[in-house]
């Protein structure tokens, strides 16, 4: 018997079922109650989920170790798990009352976004799992641009099938990362099509990135978008949701990104990628609780 297996199983279960049944009461919350609902079950994961929270503060400590006390580091970790979990509950909130979306998530710096598209080769919006990202496409999509994202499929497909339902329900073009050909030719389609296509740039990538500093130490990271735009011409705009008092949101957009050219391919992917991850790194400093912490971002090493 696989005991890890049947682990595994029953794990994945539950979420789901917490969730679902996490639904079942936001729906039923009024307004005023939801992000105080959200701050009490991130207080709880957070003090629960134990081997989540090692793992974040672990990640935190290679990221900060050198420059935050133990008593910050911890508080940042805490406030993550909070942020987490008020980003699930206003994507249900949201999903039933779409109508409030507009009003509590506002633009910065459009221009550079109407700009870039304005060339006609599609946009790439660099990113990061950072904020409540689900609800930048769906404000994106809200007002009438053509966005979508790459996303990797959930283990779980309960729990798939309720991020693809809401992902729809707001009008996001979904794009799997699996298999290969399929993600980059759906992807490539996309920008030739003049659409936005959000990618996440900030989780390890294993054997096939390449690597870059973050955070002064070398993390595996996907060099997908500078190989896109050079395939297609689209253009690179770093962009980011940011938590503000109140629980509304700010998406900025950065100016687009101009590729500096390496002495071959494989130095200008590199150059480029560690701008954007540079980006990133400035964004997560200035904001850290509002990236993902619990993901092993170092995991892979240089050979």
């Amino acid at each position: 018997m696989d005991f890890k297996k049947i682990r595994k199983s029953t794990s994945r279960f539950f979420s789901w079922l917490g969730l679902a049944m996490g639904s079942l009461i936001i729906r039923c919350l009024p307004a005023s109650f939801v992000y105080r609902f959200a701050r009490g079950m991130g207080f709880l994961a957070y003090c629960f989920a134990s081997k989540h929270r090692k793992l974040a503060i672990e990640s935190l400590n290679i990221a900060f170790g050198k420059e935050k006390t133990k008593v910050q580091i911890e508080q940042i970790a805490r406030d993550c798990f909070i942020f987490m979990a008020k980003s699930g509950v206003e994507l249900v909130f949201f999903m039933n009352k779409p109508f409030k979306v507009k009003g509590r998530v506002k633009l910065e710096g459009r221009e550079n976004l109407d700009r870039a598209l304005a060339k006609g080769c599609g946009v790439i919006l660099v990113s990061a799992h950072f904020g409540n990202f689900p609800l930048l496409l769906a404000r994106l999509a809200m007002e009438g641009y053509k966005a979508g994202g790459i996303m990797k499929p959930m283990h779980d497909a309960r729990m798939e099938k309720i991020f693809l339902e809401t992902r729809d329900k707001f009008g996001v073009k979904t794009i799997y990362s699996q298999p290969r050909k399929a993600c980059v030719d759906n992807t490539i389609q996309a920008l030739r099509n003049n659409e936005l296509i959000f990618i996440p740039i900030d989780q390890n990538f294993g054997t096939g990135g390449i690597f870059v500093n973050f955070f002064g130490k070398k993390a595996a990271t996907a060099a997908g978008p500078i190989v896109l735009t050079r395939r297609t011409g689209a253009a690179l705009l770093p962009c980011f949701i940011i938590r503000q008092p109140g629980d509304t949101h700010k998406i900025i957009f950065e100016p687009a990104l101009e590729l500096e050219e390496g002495k071959d391919a494989q130095d200008t992917v590199l150059i480029n990628i560690q701008k954007l991850t540079d980006i990133i790194e400035k964004y997560i400093r200035k904001y850290p609780a509002e990236w993902g912490w619990i993901h092993r971002r170092w995991k892979s090493r240089p050979s």
